[in-house]
């Protein structure tokens, strides 16, 4: 898969405790970014930070949380992310999304040779 060298960057701030269809929600995001064919998808949990209820969570051992930060990391073609903003609001129930431009570097991945394992 070849991505343009100016690209889209898709961030989705939300919850570790956010849940949509009994599962977590940054699963069925990453999961749904798979099925529509983009580029790839990273997650990232924090140890720290707050939101529009300015509550801090944090993953120190004395105030340990049960909800801390997540971060959703999508890169791909303006119009594929374009595409998938529509199922992504329909998701997402409380969180921050937002959408850049991006100058793609490098996108390359190792191919397994046929027939090894």
């Amino acid at each position: 898969m070849r991505l343009p060298s100016e690209a889209s960057l898709l961030r989705i701030f939300i919850g570790e405790s956010d849940h949509v269809e009994g599962r977590a929600l940054h699963e069925v995001v990453v999961e749904r970014a798979r099925q529509r064919g983009l580029a790839g998808a990273t997650v990232l949990r924090g140890i720290l930070g707050f939101g529009a209820n300015s509550r801090i969570h944090t993953s120190r051992v004395l105030r340990l949380s049960e909800d801390l930060p997540i971060v959703i990391e999508i890169v791909d073609a303006a119009d594929k992310i374009e595409a998938f903003l529509p199922e992504l609001d329909g998701l997402i129930s409380e969180g921050l999304v937002t959408l850049e431009t991006v100058h793609v570097i490098t996108y390359r991945h190792n191919a397994t040779p046929e027939g090894a394992l």
